[in-house]
């Protein structure tokens, strides 16, 4: 099974830089099945229905999301409809809407279960992602299901490291979303788990990790509340692709991918 995993979507330029660039991956690359983190696709904070039926009609087979999950209010209502395909993070408290582990298919019925994940490093104080994580697997597990990803959102690199560390053997993958910052260190660990801090951004470059520069440039010299926007150029989309064993579930491989739009 050859996976795509995409960083965060970031507002109109990174659904753009889905939607032309994901079918050339999945023809050139032979990719099994897209998941992408969409909690940034709604004008680069939150996620809209509209944003994530977008994303869907791209050829992306699963939505996940993380902290800003909640910033649009309209996506409360579509988190709960059956046969939703976004997830928020597993670890929020019970009676949140929507749910955190699912299973999806390829055409051919081969399976990949996926937990989202949210860190509490610098972030809320939400449920212990290393005990929700655990059991979400186990759970996975216990219906079959052997390939099972696990988008990592959080803001600590050490917090990443150690899930990565934490499932290794028992899950395909732990790949890092949330700081919009590829890092080098994509790898198989010694239990066969693929594992990068961070997979990156779908979005634009000529910014501060997605906002146009000069607004967040203001807000550090001045100190004082800035509303952001989208920048507009120089638009790539990054991820990982992950080669699993579906016999055994362990990762044959990891590379990180990086891709521009073209002008």
């Amino acid at each position: 099974m050859r996976l795509l995993f995409l960083g965060d979507v970031f507002g109109k330029p990174g659904r753009e830089a889905v939607k032309r660039l994901v079918p050339r991956l999945i023809a050139g690359r032979a990719i099994d099945l897209v998941v992408a983190n969409a909690e940034n696709s709604a004008s680069g904070i939150g996620v809209t229905p509209e944003s994530a039926d977008e994303l869907l009609a791209a050829e992306v087979d699963l939505l996940t999301s993380g902290n800003h999950i909640w910033a649009k209010r309209e996506i409360l209502p579509y988190l709960d409809r059956s046969g939703c395909r976004l997830l928020r993070p597993a670890n929020y408290p019970r009676g949140a809407p929507g749910r955190g582990r699912t299973v999806i298919s390829t055409p051919d019925g081969r399976k990949l279960g996926v937990v989202n994940l949210e860190g509490r490093v610098f972030m809320k104080n939400l449920d212990d992602p290393f005990a929700v994580g655990l059991a979400e697997v186990e759970a996975l597990r216990a219906e079959g299901v052997r390939c099972i990803l696990v988008d990592m959102h959080c803001e600590a690199t050490s917090e990443k490291n150690a899930m990565g560390w934490f499932l290794d053997g028992k899950v395909s993958a732990v790949l890092g979303t949330h700081t919009h910052v590829q890092t080098a260190d994509a790898r198989v660990l010694p239990g066969g788990t693929a594992f990068v801090t961070d997979v990156g951004m779908c979005g634009p470059w000529d910014s501060v990790i997605g906002v146009k520069k000069e607004l967040v440039l203001q807000r550090f010299l001045q100190q004082r509340p800035v509303s952001f926007e989208p920048a507009k150029r120089e638009t790539h989309l990054q991820g990982a692709i992950v080669e699993i064993d579906e016999a055994t579930g362990k990762a044959l491989g990891i590379e990180r991918v990086q891709e521009r739009l073209p002008d």
